[in-house]
């Protein structure tokens, strides 16, 4: 486990308000942001405390997933590991089957692997710079925890920012670049008000969640609408930039669910692939080919094609699957590593959300 630099907040997890510089004069746009955020702020449960564990683990949560859903997961996960030392002391599946539904199961294993460093250093790391050694938390996340947790003076520049800067300063340059990144997060540093870096890290997030929105802006109703570039010059859907996006790719999968004794075969996905340390019925897929769908191995002669190309979209992929059904009196070779699972355990297991989907056209309790 990695050692970190710097001071470390105490092993009970429960900081105190930090002291911070009494606020400094303020930039107009900073002031007014700040302002619409006393006011029209939304009102959430890690927000009520200082405590890193109960931000941190917000934050994770969030990347990738609405407020309203990421919401009940958090406190799902407060009310399970209500400490970092709690989570720390979880097995990776039952941290990803209390992810399940979320996707991006990347950031449930960074989250594990962070739980366990916080909690052989003794405690979350009390500066950004510690913050960015923990496993999975980049500089967005570093600076939220930083001036959430401890009243720091760092900026953090999420989607939100990007797009409220871009069309208030009305800058162009695309921000998936490197160009991009360094522009867009020294303007916000240069605006990050003395004493006042929470108030102004929230009050962006929550400007851009709800008012400043990728479509459909409530520009009327904006407390900047005045000095918005974008607006006075009729860029505000031109606005923020992006170089390019990502190509989607088709991926075809060919699922047998084996069923035997009413007993389903489940294995656990290997790394380097998505849906790591997941479960799922025995799979086929063609990697040179991955649009195309193939034969069933010899072990599956006699299955029954319950549904042909079920669909899941991810961010970057659109998978197909056929879904089909063997029931045999005896249980095929299978590979090593498959377990056969009553239909009353499937639910202790992590499953991928297409696997859901798969589940959901087999009664698997017959």
């Amino acid at each position: 486990m990695p050692k970190f630099a710097g001071n470390f907040a105490p092993k009970s997890m429960i900081v105190p308000e930090s002291p911070v510089a009494e606020p400094g004069p303020m930039h107009p746009f900073s002031a007014a942001l700040i302002g619409w955020g006393r006011e029209h702020g939304r009102h959430l449960p890690w927000r009520e405390t200082a405590d890193p564990y109960a931000i941190w683990l917000s934050e994770v949560i969030l990347q990738q997933t609405r407020v309203d859903q990421g919401t009940a997961y958090w406190q799902r996960f407060m009310r399970r590991w209500p400490t970092v030392m709690a989570l720390a002391q979880a097995t990776e599946d039952e941290v990803l089957r209390e992810w399940q539904g979320l996707g991006y199961y990347s950031r449930a294993r960074h989250l594990h692997a962070a739980a366990k460093a916080v909690a052989e250093a003794g405690g979350f790391p009390t500066t950004f710079e510690g913050l960015r050694k923990l496993p999975g938390v980049g500089d967005y996340t570093a600076a939220a925890i930083a001036s959430f947790a401890y009243g720091l003076p760092h900026a953090a520049v999420d989607g939100n920012a990007y797009r409220v800067l871009a069309r208030h300063f009305g800058i162009s340059t695309p921000i998936d670049t490197g160009e991009g990144k360094k522009t867009f997060a020294q303007l916000a540093q240069e605006l990050l008000p003395k004493g006042a870096s929470a108030d102004f890290n929230q009050a962006m997030m929550d400007f851009g969640a709800t008012l400043c929105t990728p479509r459909q802006p409530l520009c009327s109703d904006c407390p900047l609408a005045v000095t918005c570039s974008a607006r006075s010059e009729g860029r505000v859907a031109q606005l923020p930039v992006k170089q390019g996006r990502t190509a989607v790719k088709t991926r075809c999968m060919t699922y047998v669910v084996a069923r035997s004794g009413g007993r389903i075969a489940l294995h656990q996905r290997a790394a380097g692939d998505i849906w790591q340390g997941l479960w799922e019925p025995p799979i086929a897929e063609n990697p040179s080919r991955p649009s195309e769908p193939v034969a069933l191995p010899e072990w599956a002669a006699g299955a029954v094609l319950l549904r042909q190309g079920l669909k899941h979209v991810l961010t970057h992929r659109i998978l197909l699957a056929d879904v089909y059904l063997l029931d045999c009196s005896e249980r095929p070779p299978l590979p090593e590593g498959y377990v056969w699972v009553a239909p009353e355990e499937i639910g202790k297991y992590a499953l991928p959300r297409l696997v859901e989907k798969v589940f959901s056209q087999i009664i698997i309790n017959k």
